[in-house]
């Protein structure tokens, strides 16, 4: 009894001195720990992107305001209490509930039928998971919850009400936001009734508010799609294959972002920035907000694009690739057609037109924007590579200018006879092998440049390395390599793998390698502008958002001309080479001079290919012919450079629609000039700015439908 006695007091003692500690040495620290709250900081708020313009100040991507209805729980918020929250919710608003997923009703049946859930589970199972000491509590009420999910029927699951559907609706979207930012509820088709009633009861409703949110617009539903873009919604968040890069960036995961293309490649230019509040908290409660910084909308991109010329040339690849399908014997493949204006000497691109049939959401045959191909789709191009052709012959010393070769057909032995596209024979310059598109003249320069001796009916002992060395020069003009677009997913062509002699002459007439139609705009504005290699470019100016809903903002950036690189050419023979190309489009031979009474002079290269269809319903392929045609004006003063490519334009009978099409753009392009200039924008030259608008008021804007 005295051992028990002695430990009782002992105990005692040591209780004693340790509340003594508690309450008299620690006792400060211990209230401050009482009183203490914790600062929450929160991104709030979904400030709208900015808009795009076209050079002309065009609105060409908007934003749509929208009634919005949005939810803000606290960290200590429970699902019982979001749940009576969305019950209340429910009877306010029509909440769409065709987003609901299967595992949605599962948890929601086991949330609303607490006493059904727990008899889905055997006491033995619990118990059996309860002895299982390696399980954690979290994990074993994991297992319990699995169990659950598993053993719901499905007619449980399909017991719903429409009112009860509706609430598991508002339940999900209340479910996907974080802790302290507003997540958007609803804001497609919100009516004012409902926003009035959703008002008129906030009181009833902790975390429920009202606001406006908004929707991107893409002005014109088919001009330049493929290319802009698009932007995810609130409820897609930030897209899966993104998400780390964009948290490392402060995202959320609910944020909204450029998905693709352009919105993508200019997010940081596009989007807001949301306002920063940070929050006093105490035990999860919030006690009071402060508010940090400001939000704001993102800034406005003012595109290199002039809408009006983009609208036109769209409209005139339409009717033509119609004709075409009216004359399915001449041209059954004929499915797509690309036009590509360029500033030869500021890389500004000035119009990108793809158009492709296709089928849309009904099944029905339709032509589609496919602006996207002139940089992601590669084709063969013939003889319009020939002015790099001549002009490697140059730079490689094969070639003097105005050296004169024999035209015949070519024999070498063991190979079938490969020859100009014109009979007989005759004594070619440079000049006239490119107006007349001599195809000899260029297998000799290219057999020239491989070190190759040609005798008739004798093999030719050719360095295979000439490909490499052909190869990179046509590099030099942006054949073959990126052009350096600024927007994602540009393809640099396709090489052939073959080496011998044959494929060399072949790939010095456009025969082997494959090039796309934005490459071939790029060389022919190397060509064009005496021999600089400029990098394409969209996006024009960078404007903060203006206050006035008709006018831009202040600039805050404007992108500058990149030169990429310097043909090895000296003057006189890119002088020769322009020479060459006038003559295409005025010479009586000239293969392009449907040019030649235009009230502007022009210079070109047209191209023929032989190429492969392939069709995939009957899963065979057809011989076919590819079109192109690549040119600028004024000739002694260029400011456009251009590229037509007609895939699969014919079998036998060539109509001539890439002629077609690059006379009409061309002749559109400056009947727009002066329509321009009589309205008071300067001259689209290098030398001067493109307009002047900043210093016009109220004159109205070029290409708008009223004018």
């Amino acid at each position: 009894m005295n051992l028990l006695f002695i430990s009782v007091f002992f105990l005692f003692s040591l209780l004693i001195l340790r509340l003594g500690i508690v309450q008299i040495v620690q006792g400060n620290h211990y209230e401050a720990e009482v009183a203490r709250t914790e600062n929450v900081k929160s991104h709030n708020g979904t400030p709208p992107r900015g808009k795009i313009y076209d050079r002309y100040r065009n609105v060409i991507v908007d934003n749509v305001p929208l009634n919005a209805i949005t939810y803000t729980r606290t960290q200590t918020t429970k699902p019982k209490d979001m749940l009576k929250v969305a019950e209340k919710l429910a009877e306010l608003i029509e909440m769409d509930t065709n987003k609901i997923t299967d595992r949605d009703r599962q948890d929601f049946w086991l949330l609303t039928h607490p006493d059904q859930a727990k008899k889905l589970v055997s006491k033995e199972e619990i118990k059996k998971l309860e002895d299982d000491e390696e399980l954690a509590e979290d994990e074993r009420n994991k297992k319990i919850y699995e169990i659950q999910l598993e053993r719901i029927t499905e007619k449980d699951i399909n017991s719903f009400s429409k009112q009860e559907e509706e609430v598991l609706a508002i339940f999900r979207e209340f479910n996907t936001g974080y802790a302290l930012s507003p997540q958007i509820i609803k804001n497609k088709d919100v009516s004012m009734e409902e926003m009035a009633r959703v008002s008129e009861r906030l009181s009833e409703m902790p975390g429920v508010n009202v606001t406006t949110d908004w929707e991107r617009k893409y002005v014109n539903d088919s001009t330049l799609r493929t290319i802009l873009g698009s932007v995810s919604t609130s409820q897609q968040g930030l897209p899966s294959e993104l998400v780390k890069e964009y948290k490392a960036q402060g995202y959320a995961l609910n944020d909204r972002v450029g998905k693709s293309y352009f919105e993508s490649e200019y997010e940081n230019i596009l989007k807001g920035q949301k306002e920063e509040i940070e929050y006093i908290t105490k035990n999860g409660s919030v006690l009071d907000t402060q508010l940090v910084s400001e939000g704001h909308s993102g800034k406005d991109v003012v595109l290199t694009i002039d809408l009006q010329l983009q609208k036109e040339i769209e409209k005139i690849v339409e009717e033509e690739l119609s004709k075409q399908a009216s004359k399915y014997w001449e041209s059954p493949f004929l499915d797509r057609a690309f036009v590509v204006m360029m500033d030869p000497h500021t890389g500004e691109i000035l119009s990108m037109v793809g158009k492709k049939y296709g089928k849309d959401e009904n099944g029905k045959t339709e032509l589609q924007d496919y602006a996207l191909g002139t940089y992601t789709s590669e084709y063969g191009v013939g003889s319009a590579v020939k002015g790099a052709t001549v002009l490697t012959g140059y730079m490689t010393g094969a070639l003097n200018v105005g050296d004169v070769l024999y035209d015949e057909p070519i024999k070498i032995k063991g190979t079938d006879t490969k020859k100009s596209w014109f009979s007989g024979t005759r004594y070619l310059s440079d000049i006239q092998a490119l107006e007349i598109s001599s195809n000899v003249y260029m297998f000799k320069t290219a057999i020239k440049i491989a070190g190759g001796v040609y005798v008739r009916n004798q093999p030719i002992d050719m360095d295979p390395k000439a490909f490499d060395t052909m190869r990179n020069y046509y590099s030099q003009f942006g054949l073959g390599v990126k052009t350096g677009i600024d927007l994602p997913g540009e393809v640099e062509g396709l090489k052939g793998k073959e080496r011998e002699p044959g494929k060399l002459m072949d790939f010095a007439i456009g025969q082997y390698d494959l090039y796309t139609p934005m490459q071939l705009v790029q060389y022919a504005s190397t060509i064009a502008n005496g021999g600089f290699r400029m990098e394409p470019h969209l996006m024009k100016e960078v404007r903060e958002p203006s206050q006035e809903r008709d006018k831009v903002g202040p600039l805050i950036y404007e992108n500058e001309a990149q030169v990429l690189n310097r043909i090895d050419a000296t003057e006189r023979e890119i002088q020769q080479v322009q020479r060459g190309f006038y003559q295409v489009a005025h010479g009586a031979n000239g293969t392009a001079n449907n040019f030649r009474n235009a009230p502007y002079d022009a210079a070109a290269k047209s191209g023929t290919a032989e190429a492969f269809y392939y069709s995939p319903e009957e899963k065979r392929q057809y011989d076919t012919y590819n079109t192109t045609l690549i040119g600028y004006a004024p000739y002694d003063n260029p400011e456009v450079a251009f590229s037509v490519v007609l895939p699969y334009s014919h079998q036998d009978k060539d109509p001539y629609v890439n002629k077609t099409i690059a006379k009409r753009a061309m002749d559109k392009y400056f009947e727009l000039k002066k329509q321009y200039e009589k309205q008071g924008y300067y001259n689209s030259s290098t030398e001067e700015k493109v307009r002047n608008a900043d210093e016009l008021e109220n004159t109205g804007e070029p290409g708008t439908t009223e004018e």
